[in-house]
């Protein structure tokens, strides 16, 4: 038997899967109410209703959810992906150093891989800190390489390392 709970996950990801066929708008309304069945305090309704604000547009709205989710708490897995997709709302506001915090701190998880990190990258870009922002994106992908990891992490350290003018000067 289905907890109440259960039954309203699958109404969410129901949702989800249909969302092509919906207007933005009507994604909005059909997740608000969908929200309003889920407990006042649990943070998976907030959640979910901040990746529809998200998904549709409408980035303030989304802030305010995010930031309600993590008052309200989340599981490992949906805290990781709020990271993600709150760090990425926050660049897109404009709002680059709450995003790099975000991002920073996103907590790691089976079901984000290296998004946090990538997604760092670009609001490291978007703040205009590129070689920080490329030395990020670069560590991100390390893991996936079957070879070339060493030479990769060098090359990704020396993006940041400080230069002295000895260097500079090719001494």
């Amino acid at each position: 038997m289905t907890t109440p709970l259960e039954q309203w996950e699958a109404s969410v990801a129901e949702l989800w899967k249909r969302l092509d066929c919906l207007g933005p708008e009507d994604g909005v309304t059909a997740m608000r109410d969908l929200a309003a069945t889920c407990p006042a305090t649990d943070g998976r309704a907030a959640f979910e209703l901040a990746g529809m604000y998200d998904s549709q547009g409408f980035e303030a709205e989304a802030a305010a959810q995010y930031e309600r989710a993590l008052d309200l708490g989340l599981d490992t897995a949906r805290h990781a992906q709020l990271a993600v997709q709150y760090g990425s709302t926050l660049r897109n506001l404009g709002r680059l150093d709450e995003a790099i915090a975000v991002l920073r701190a996103a907590p790691t998880h089976e079901s984000t891989g290296s998004a946090p990190r990538l997604v760092l990258a670009l609001a490291l870009h978007s703040a205009g800190r590129t070689d920080e922002a490329l030395q990020v994106s670069v560590e991100a992908q390390i893991e996936a390489l079957p070879r070339y990891q060493r030479s990769m992490r060098a090359y990704a350290a020396a993006l940041t390392a400080p230069t002295t003018s000895d260097d500079a000067a090719g001494r």
